[in-house]
């Protein structure tokens, strides 16, 4: 049996989000929001971390995560991959109605790689 081909992907998480993924077993992100159409993983961490840092510390719960996962790399080829600023804000764009079957195709379990809190 062949085995399945991941790509790694990143995600800057708030705490509430944080708890929804906690709540999955670490395998799974939460739907989205009505107004938020499109679920924006990132490729690489630096981006995330900028992110986490930058907006989720100052915002909602004032946390800050960085999440590391794996997905098949044949499905995640199936949606676009847009940069967003620099060459290094690169994200994927996937459909709100998609994400039920993104996170089937999540390769084990979603960790948390950084932290940011607030700078109080």
């Amino acid at each position: 049996m062949d085995a399945v081909h991941t790509v790694t992907l990143f995600r800057p998480v708030g705490l509430e989000e944080l708890e929804l993924i906690k709540a999955s077993g670490w395998k799974a992100f939460p739907p989205r929001l009505p107004d938020q159409p499109i679920f924006y993983p990132v490729t690489n961490e630096g981006y995330a971390a900028q992110i986490a840092r930058d907006w989720n510390t100052k915002t909602g719960s004032r946390h800050g995560y960085v999440t590391r996962f794996e997905v098949n790399a044949e499905y995640a080829a199936r949606f676009d991959r847009k940069i967003v600023g620099g060459r290094e804000h690169e994200e994927l764009w996937v459909p709100a109605e998609e994400l039920h079957e993104f996170n089937r195709n999540i390769s084990g379990l979603i960790e948390v790689t950084q932290t940011f809190l607030p700078a109080d």
